[in-house]
């Protein structure tokens, strides 16, 4: 017992930088405190005492504002943060190192009694503020939640679920279009990456224009090239004083431009 209370102040003290020591965690933590709550809990639920589990999760509701079912669960170093409105139904399943923030439900679509009827989360899982994950798929390991996301069906692991419902971002993709955009002085996560139009149309504009960047740089160099072997003029008479022949963007111009 004291081993795990060990080990959940420990991934606390890690993954929240506004802690500041054990006996804070210990004290002022409801996201710990309903973990160990939920640990006897689950303890007489398994034992068939279930209406001592019941009143001991509902004691834990009371106290700390997060309710989660006592017949489900939860591994280990599971950081549940702030946790209030957090509701985490019967069947749910939380894997080890999973971090959970305030207004997260972890509940069900189904009234079948005995069914699984609620999400399984993978290992090392991110669930943002005020998200809904509801049904009896699986979240995938390393996957990530975005806040206020409804995920209705599974998301592979590593992978990224934002907006109402939720859609799934590619790891890969997204960090090529950020990478492009950082290299153009403008990041895309500045604006909102849901379904708003303008974000959806910047970030079509980055991706064209740096796809387009590329392929003028690769034309001017084949052009200088040809103009280097040309024996009827030089080299400078072929190609513009003002042509680009290297990727370059002028990152304050278009700043301006965004702003």
């Amino acid at each position: 017992m004291f081993s795990r209370l060990r080990e959940d102040i420990a991934c606390i003290l890690e993954r929240d930088p506004a802690a500041r020591s054990t006996w804070e965690v210990l004290t002022c933590y409801p996201g710990l405190h309903a973990l160990v709550l939920h640990r006897r809990a689950h303890w007489c639920w398994q034992r068939g005492w279930h209406w001592v589990a019941r009143f001991i999760s509902h004691l834990g509701r009371f106290f700390t504002g997060i309710e989660i079912h006592p017949g489900a669960t939860i591994g280990r170093r599971v950081f549940i943060d702030h946790g209030m409105g957090v509701v985490v139904g019967e069947t749910a399943e939380i894997g080890d190192g999973c971090t959970i923030y305030q207004g997260v439900t972890l509940g069900g679509t189904s009234l079948a009694k005995g069914a699984k009827r609620h999400p399984t989360l993978g290992r090392n899982v991110i669930v943002g503020a005020n998200s809904q994950v509801l049904g009896g798929f699986t979240v995938g390991d390393g996957a990530r939640i975005g806040s206020s996301a409804v995920v209705v069906k599974p998301v592979p692991p590593g992978a990224t679920a934002v907006g109402n419902p939720a859609r799934i971002l590619q790891a890969e993709v997204d960090a090529a279009r950020e990478a492009a955009a950082a290299k153009m002085g403008f990041s895309a996560y500045g604006v909102t990456q849901g379904d708003d139009p303008v974000s959806q149309a910047m970030k079509g504009l980055i991706d064209n224009a740096s796809g387009h960047e590329h392929q003028i740089a690769l034309l001017w160099q084949a052009i200088e090239k040809l103009s280097s072997r040309s024996r009827e003029l030089p080299a400078e008479a072929c190609v513009p004083q003002d042509a680009h022949t290297t990727e370059t963007f002028d990152a304050e111009r278009l700043n301006r431009l965004v702003k």
